[in-house]
Formats: C-alpha cells, structure tokens, sequence
C-alpha cells in the first residue's frame, strides 16, 4: 500500500503541464532517434541534456524528459530492423532476425504491431520492477560502508560490456582511461591539483556532461562524416497500417518470458539492453524453436527480444536510483547529468528526494502508454522520417550539441574540451574500444577514490577492512565469477573465428 501511495503522489508531479508536454516531447523525438541507424539512446539522451541546462529545467522535469526519450529509442529501433533490415541501435539487431523476413513475407505490419506491442508489455513489466525491487534495494544499500562500495564500483567495472563477450583487455584499458580522467581536478583530501596542466579551467575536474557530448554526439558525427555516400537500404513498402489482432496474441508468452529474461539482465551492472535482448531471443527459441522457424520470420523472434530490450532498459534504471551504479550506457549518461544537477543518485535519494524517483516512475507508466499509442498509427510518418539523409541531419545535431554545451557554463574552454572528447571517442571506436566503461570511470572514479580513503582512514590504513563484511566478500566472489565469464566468452569467440578462418582458408 505505501508503494501505491508513493506513486499517487508521484503522479501528481508526473502530470503536471509541463511534465506531459516534456514526456510527449521526448516519446517522440526518442522514437524517431531510434529509427534513425546509428544514433540510438546513449546519443540521443547525450544530444538532449544540453537542452535541458539551456532552458532551466530543474532535475525531475529534465529527468521525465531524458527517461522518455531513452523508452522512445528502445521502440524506434525496431522499425528500420524491420523495415530496413538495419538496425536502429545494439538491442534491436535480434530484431532483424526475424522481423525482416515477415516483412518480406508482407507481414510488416504484423511485425511493427508485435514488435510494438512488445516493447510496452516489456517496459511495463519493467516499470512494476522499479517500483517494487529499487526501493528495497535502497534500503538494504543504506548498510553499505565505504569499503562494501568500494567492493561494489569494482564490481560494475568488472560486469560492463565484459558480460556480453566483448575483449576484456579493451574493455580494462577504456576503464582505466575513465578512472584516469576521473582523478583531474582538486585532490579532495589534500587539495594538491592534479594532471590539470595549470588550467584553473580544470580544478574543478572534468564536467561529464561537456564529456559525454564529446565522446558520443561529436565522435558519431566524426564517423559518420568519414564514411562514403552510401545509398539507403530501400525500405520495404507497407500498404497497411491496420495489424491482425490473431498473431499478436499468439506470441503473448514470448513477451512475457523475454520480459522476465530482459528485465533480470538490466538490473546487472553493465549488462544493459543488448544482453537482455540476445538472451531473451536464445531463450525463447530455445524453448520455442521446434519447427524450425526463427530466422525466417517467426512472430515469436520479433516479440522475445523487444519485449527484453524494452525491459532491460527499465531494469537498468534500478541500480541506477537506488546503488548509484548506472546498469547501461544509457543510464551512465543519465548519471551524469543528475550528477551535474547536483542530484545524488543512492540510497538515500529515495528519502530525501521522493518526488524526483516517483515522479520519474509515474512518468515511465504514462510514457509506456503514450508510446504505444503513438507508435501503432504513426509508423508511416516515421518510416519517412527515417529517410532523412545524413547530410541534412548532422548539422542539426553538430548545432544542438554546440549551443546546448555553451548554455551550460558560457565557456569556449567547454567547447574545446568537448571536440578533445569528440577526437578521443572517435579514435577509440575506431580501435573497436567501447566508450561505456570509460564513462563509468570518469562518473565512478571519484567516488570511488573517496569511500576508498574514507575505509583506509578508518582502519588507520589496514587493508584488511576492504574485506572485512560479509557484503563486500560477496561483491568481489561475484567479481572473480564476471571476469572469469568475461575471459572464459573472449577466448571461445577467439577460438570460433581461428576456426571460421581456417575453414574458409
């Protein structure tokens, strides 16, 4: 019954006039940055946050904003998967597997309507999760001492992108860059500078949000702009917009079990939407598959796995709140700009912040609807919109970044530091290294730094207290469990492609 309380009165702040208009706003503007190829959430909430400094919005109405968007990007991915057979971000490529052959069959409306439906039973189911699991989680972080959140940032170190097989050598050196970077500015306990190379500019240390834009809005431009003119997949043609109500409900199970999968990958530190989409689509063929139709347009290959990205979306907002710890590349970018709005994300959020957690939560019920009916009858707007060339597109989105950064702090040193972010993201993304985990350092690397003296001030420097409850033992036995998963997925994918270039040779 409290629960049902906390939301009434989050409900109260959700629909407030200017809430609704941001929560619309951004439910479609995020459906359209998902359709676009290779934009996705983590760019399109990177793009906004300026916009929220430069019009003033305080933390709840910025955040109901960013959170609509980031819901509105995990159901625009599935249209280009399906239409285009490109996927609009990571978690929508199991989309194409089979949502690209319905629409061949001439079944993309039925595929767009599945597809649809599916992301709102999985966000919704999501949302209930947030509501129930983040506050308990909250409670019981309150017991967290230094040391056991010490235990704790090692372990979303350990668990980022190293889960889903990516080379955890790269994936260490993109933290270790994060962690670096985290330590420019005023040391906090001696006030001695460091690595700020006599720049007042940056004692204060480096401001995420200008970093952020850098790494993810300014290194897609670079790339984009690297690449040739290539001509757009044509999209496939849909003569009705109308679905059939029977093969939507056909696949009710294999959204309710892709729900369940995604939402239990999201709530894992780092794990993010693409994990729990993959698992939620081996899942369910798994189980399903006896026939042999996944891969050539199964219904049930398009609902599993958007039903487990749109979940694990939601999911990944539970460490998030309640731990500080951000469960994506999304929820890091969120972070950060709470972080910067001098919102503290953690356990006690929930007490000293009701009406920003339960305002958001309210707002993600409310966005779920919204989507869906924004969703099923403007397809064919967006599947032109999608054709947007990306010379048009590109400067509008070079001018966001540059105006909204400038708004921030009115300092040309910010645009400066934001294109020596933009350089630096796009030479590791080039080197195939991801951005997540150095943006995890740079959000998490100070705090880190911080609970690690606090515990060594108070054992009067013995190292023994890093290990010394039972919370941060289980912290760092689930630690050694994710790496040797990480290092165990790198070397059977090592081992699979010798094997593909031998066989080819």
């Amino acid at each position: 019954m409290e629960v049902l309380s906390l939301i009434g009165s989050g409900f109260a702040v959700a629909m407030t006039p200017l809430n609704i208009g941001l929560l619309l706003m951004g439910c479609f503007i995020g459906t359209l940055l998902g359709a676009l190829p290779g934009l996705g959430p983590v760019n399109g909430v990177a793009v906004l946050i300026p916009l929220t400094f430069a019009f003033g919005f305080d933390p709840t109405s910025s955040l109901i904003l960013l959170c609509a968007v980031y819901f509105g990007c995990m159901y625009g991915g599935r249209i280009s998967s399906i239409l285009l057979n490109i996927p609009g971000d990571e978690p929508a490529i199991m989309t194409t597997l089979d949502g690209y052959p319905m629409a061949v069959q001439g079944q993309a409306a039925n595929a767009l309507a599945i597809s649809g439906v599916a992301s709102f039973v999985g966000a919704t189911i999501a949302v209930i999760g947030l509501s129930l699991f983040a506050p308990v989680l909250a409670r019981a972080a309150i017991h967290f001492g230094p040391a056991d959140y010490f235990a704790l940032y090692i372990l979303a170190f350990a668990t980022i992108g190293g889960i889903a097989g990516v080379d955890p050598r790269k994936t260490l050196l993109s933290a270790l860059i994060g962690l670096v970077l985290a330590t420019v500015g005023l040391d906090p306990i001696s006030g001695v500078p460091r690595y700020t190379f006599d720049s007042f500019h940056l004692y204060d240390g480096i401001e995420p949000i200008v970093a952020l834009v850098g790494l993810f809005a300014i290194s897609e431009i670079l790339l984009l702009l690297e690449k040739e003119a290539k001509h757009r997949t044509k999209a496939i043609r849909v003569d009705r917009w109308l679905p059939e109500w029977k093969p939507i409900w056909g696949t009710r199970w294999a959204m309710l079990r892709g729900s369940g999968v995604g939402f239990v990958a999201g709530v894992l530190p780092g794990a993010g939407a693409s994990l729990g989409s993959f698992m939620a689509y081996v899942f369910e063929k798994q189980k399903s598959n006896k026939n042999g139709t996944f891969g050539k347009g199964d219904p049930r290959g398009v609902a599993a796995p958007e039903a487990g990205n749109n979940s694990a979306a939601g999911g990944a907002l539970i460490p998030m709140l309640s731990l500080g710890v951000p469960g994506s590349g999304t929820t890091a970018v969120l972070l950060a700009m709470l972080i910067s709005l001098n919102v503290q994300p953690g356990p006690l959020l929930f007490e000293r912040q009701p009406d920003l957690v339960w305002g958001l939560v309210a707002s993600l019920y409310l966005a779920n609807v919204a989507l869906l009916i924004l969703n099923l009858p403007m397809i064919g707007i967006f599947t032109r919109l999608m054709m947007t060339p990306t010379w048009a597109l590109m400067p509008v989105v070079a001018a966001i970044t540059f105006v909204g950064v400038y708004g921030i702090s009115n300092s040309v040193f910010d645009l400066e530091l934001m294109v020596f972010f933009g350089v630096l993201g796009y030479i590791l993304r080039k080197l195939d290294i991801s951005l997540v985990p150095l943006v995890l350092g740079l959000l998490l690397g100070g705090d880190m730094e911080r609970n690690l003296r606090r515990a060594m001030s108070i054992s009067d420097g013995d190292w023994s207290i890093l290990v010394a409850s039972w919370i941060s033992v289980v912290l760092y036995i689930l630690t050694v469990a994710f790496l040797a998963l990480s290092v165990w997925l790198a070397v059977r994918d090592h081992k699979q492609s010798k094997s593909e270039r031998l066989t080819e040779g």
